[in-house]
């Protein structure tokens, strides 16, 4: 008898914890960037934040979407990918529209070129063709240009997916890909740190929920039987996030001097 009572108040208690790991998993991952989201909007200035770090994560969770179709994985970690592409597109609209202001001297740059080849132009003239200039992939001046690349991008994966779905070393391949870029998220912001040898403009907030979210991920993955990639690249982002907060913790305790008679540029780019 007491078992039954126990059951009856433990099998909703279990519903509502798996409740609550599901939506953490959908939408803790878009948490870390609210407080970098706030700061470039506060500052105007993007400049510490990599939006390299946007496209590792829109290739990472369009790669995983196009896994799932060859290896169905949990709905939470499908709409999870759905709704960061969605985020990673928010922030690379704001950061182009901070920088394009803050360079107003500076030739715009698109991913399909101008039918005049007239850059100057506030507004984005027609595109004739494409332009895979790699000095400015990543770095154009519309967010039009990124929304084109990430178009692309899907249209080509998706098509060899479907030419190639029922290999099962190819769909597994396009797993661990995708688990492996997205592992790589923070490499960009650690390169972008160690070059610049500061983290100045980089929201410490962000990592710091970067790392516990990669924690919590990592355990989901452990616990509910996620396929082997998702567990491993899980523990490779959590030892990169740690060494980015490394970074913090070292450039703080030594700052970089700035050079005598240096201007800072509003017009500087973050990697």
């Amino acid at each position: 008898m007491e078992a039954e009572g126990l059951d009856w108040l433990l099998v909703p208690l279990h519903q509502l914890v798996s409740w609550g790991a599901a939506g953490a998993m959908v939408f803790g991952g878009v948490v870390p960037y609210i407080p970098q989201y706030r700061d470039i909007r506060r500052t105007q200035n993007a400049e510490g934040f990599s939006t390299y770090v946007c496209l590792v994560l829109l290739v990472a969770n369009i790669l995983r979407i196009l896994f799932w179709f060859g290896r169905h994985f949990e709905s939470p970690l499908l709409w999870q990918s759905i709704v960061m592409i969605l985020t990673m597109l928010l922030m690379l609209k704001l950061c182009t529209e901070v920088r394009v202001t803050n360079e107003l001297n500076v030739k715009r740059r698109f991913f399909a070129a101008a039918d005049n080849q007239d850059e100057e132009i506030k507004l984005p003239p027609r595109r004739a063709y494409l332009d895979f200039d790699p000095h400015h992939f990543w770095h154009w001046s519309s967010f039009g240009d990124y929304v084109q690349c990430v178009l692309a991008f899907t249209g080509v994966a998706g098509y060899i997916t479907y030419l190639s779905i029922d290999s099962a070393l190819f769909v597994e391949t396009l797993g661990f890909l995708a688990v492996l870029t997205e592992a790589m998220l923070g490499v960009p912001q650690l390169y972008r740190n160690h070059r610049h040898r500061s983290t100045e403009g980089m929201s410490i907030k962000m990592v710091l929920m970067w790392t516990s979210g990669d924690t919590f991920k990592t355990a989901y993955f452990l616990l509910n039987g996620a396929p082997l990639q998702f567990s491993v690249c899980g523990l490779l982002q959590v030892l990169v996030d740690l060494a980015i907060l490394g970074q913090a913790y070292a450039f703080a305790r030594h700052p970089l001097k700035p050079a005598p008679h240096a201007a800072h540029s509003a017009s500087a780019k973050a990697l």
